[in-house]
C-alpha cells in the first residue's frame, strides 16, 4: 500500500493538468472564433460539418478540458501529504480550484445548446433560483438563460472562471514548468485520441423525456428525484467543499472529515451508476 501511495504521489498529476490546460485553451481559441452564444445549437453545428476541422478541434478542446479536470482531482490526491504544511488560506484556495474548474466544464456543455448541454443548464438555473434571498442575484451573475441566453454563460466560461481560477491557483501552480516535449506521450495521445473520437454533441429527440446531463452532474441529477432543488443541488455539494476545505491532519477532525468524504464521494458514485442506467 505504502509503494502504491508513492508510486502515486510521484508521478507528475499537476504537470499533466498544466498541460491539458494549454491544449484545452489553444483548442479553445479555435472554437470560440466560430462559436456565436446567440445561436449556440447551429454554431456547433456548422463548427462539426462546415469549418475544416472545426470537429477536431472541438474534440481536442473537449477532451483536454476533461483531462485537465481530471488530472488536478489526482494532483490534489497525490500532493495532500505535502499540502499538510500550508496554511488555513492557501489549503482553502487549492481546493477551491475544483469547482470553479467544474464549473468551467459545466459551462462548456450548457454552451454546445443541444439536449443535453439546455437541460443542464435550465436545471442549474432552477436550483439556483431555489436559493432564498440571494438565488436571483446568483443566477444573473452565474447563468441567466432565460433572459440572456448563452450570453452570460459565455463570458463566464472563456473569462470570468478562468480568471477566478487563475487567481486561487496562482500561488501554486507557479511552483510548475510544463513543456510539450517533456510529455510526449500524452500529447500525442491527447491528439490523437481527438482524431478517432468525436466530441459529444446531442441534437434534440422527439418523443426522449430522460435525458442524462454531464457525467460529472448524473448523480445530482438523481438526487433531485428525491430531494428538493435547495437540499440536493445547494447543500449536499457544498457539503462536500467545506469538509474538503478543513480536510487536514492538524485539523482534530480529520479522521471525522476523511469517513464523511469518502462516505460522500461512494454514495454519490452510486447515485450516477443509477442515473446513467436511466
Amino acid at each position: 500500500m505504502e509503494l502504491i501511495r508513492k508510486t502515486f504521489e510521484d508521478i507528475r498529476w499537476g504537470e499533466f493538468s498544466l498541460l491539458s490546460l494549454y491544449i484545452s485553451v489553444l483548442s479553445g481559441i479555435i472554437v470560440g472564433l466560430q462559436y456565436d452564444p446567440a445561436t449556440p445549437l447551429y454554431s456547433v453545428t456548422t463548427l462539426d460539418l462546415l469549418v475544416p476541422f472545426g470537429g477536431y478541434f472541438r474534440s481536442l478542446h473537449f477532451y483536454s478540458s476533461q483531462l485537465f479536470f481530471l488530472f488536478s482531482i489526482c494532483h490534489l490526491i497525490g500532493i495532500f501529504s505535502q499540502a499538510q504544511s500550508y496554511s488555513d488560506k492557501q489549503w482553502v484556495m487549492l481546493t477551491a480550484t475544483l469547482p470553479v474548474a467544474l464549473l468551467i466544464l459545466f459551462t462548456g456543455y450548457v454552451l454546445r445548446g443541444d439536449a443535453t448541454g439546455f437541460s443542464a443548464g435550465m436545471i442549474a438555473e432552477a436550483i439556483l433560483l431555489d436559493i432564498p434571498f440571494i438565488g436571483s442575484t446568483i443566477n444573473n451573475l452565474l447563468f441567466s438563460i432565460s433572459d440572456s441566453g448563452m450570453k452570460r454563460i459565455y463570458l463566464n466560461h472563456i473569462i470570468g472562471f478562468g480568471l477566478l481560477w487563475g487567481w486561487l491557483a496562482w500561488s501554486h501552480v507557479k511552483k510548475y514548468r510544463v513543456a510539450f516535449n517533456r510529455h510526449i506521450i500524452l500529447s500525442i495521445s491527447i491528439f490523437l485520441f481527438s482524431v478517432f473520437v468525436t466530441a459529444p454533441f446531442e441534437p434534440d429527440h422527439l418523443g426522449v423525456t430522460h435525458i442524462n446531463g454531464p457525467w460529472f452532474f448524473l448523480g445530482l441529477q438523481e438526487l433531485l428525484r428525491y430531494l428538493p432543488p435547495l437540499l440536493a443541488g445547494v447543500i449536499f455539494p457544498a457539503s462536500l467543499l467545506f469538509a474538503i476545505a478543513y480536510l487536514q491532519k492538524k485539523n482534530s477532525k480529520f479522521t471525522l472529515l476523511l469517513l464523511f468524504v469518502l462516505s460522500w464521494l461512494f454514495l454519490y458514485a452510486i447515485l450516477s451508476i443509477i442515473g446513467l442506467n436511466r
